[in-house]
């Protein structure tokens, strides 16, 4: 909706855009929230807020012909949906990213994959995606207690101190030791292969 001059006042059209903002925001914050590892798959162009959309996904593959752009300088605005929040800490080398940022200028998929930014490069789109859905379906067939868990401690390990992270992650598991899907992985790893586990649904 298009805020004019003569509706609002300069704090309240601030108000107006800081919740809008914000509603924006969360719709990049709940990829990370899914309680699911979320996969994505870059082929061609990555601009601007496909950047801010990748870095909340746990795991990033691409295509040799993926490019990326932190757009947001060229247009007169600091990028506000993610990307200056999360690229620092998947990167972890502070210049690189001010550089990126600051400059706007495209990097390669080879590029993004030297500093962190996806994990694999694929020669084309078919083979990002057969190794996305390869590696998802992987990850299914683990337990959903461990996976989601180990995602809820991947994160809070992010924003927090190693001490703290330890504590959490005591906690977390005082309980999720009980679940009946150690006893169903160790016996499905105790077969070598020849027995597959079955989890249940969470």
């Amino acid at each position: 909706m298009f805020i004019s001059d003569s509706e609002l006042d300069a704090a309240r059209k601030a108000f107006y855009f800081r919740d809008l903002i914000k509603r924006y925001q969360e719709t990049f914050s709940v990829i990370e929230k899914c309680t699911k590892p979320v996969i994505a798959a870059i082929h061609s162009g990555c601009i601007g807020g496909g950047v801010d959309m990748v870095t909340a996904c746990d795991i990033r593959y691409c295509s040799q012909d993926a490019w990326f752009e932190i757009k947001e300088v060229d247009i007169g605005i600091a990028a506000d949906v993610g990307t200056l929040q999360r690229l620092p800490k998947i990167v972890g080398n502070d210049s690189l990213v001010r550089e990126l940022v600051y400059t706007g200028r495209r990097f390669t998929a080879d590029e993004a994959k030297s500093f962190g930014l996806v994990s694999s490069v694929l020669p084309d789109r078919d083979a990002v995606l057969a190794s996305a859905l390869q590696t998802a379906a992987l990850i299914a067939s683990k337990s959903p207690v461990a996976v989601q868990g180990s995602k809820v401690n991947l994160i809070y390990s992010r924003d927090h101190p190693v001490s703290e992270s330890l504590d959490y992650m005591a906690n977390w598991n005082m309980s999720m030791f009980q679940t009946e899907d150690v006893l169903k992985a160790v016996v499905a790893f105790m077969s070598k292969g020849k027995e597959a586990a079955n989890f249940s649904k969470l």
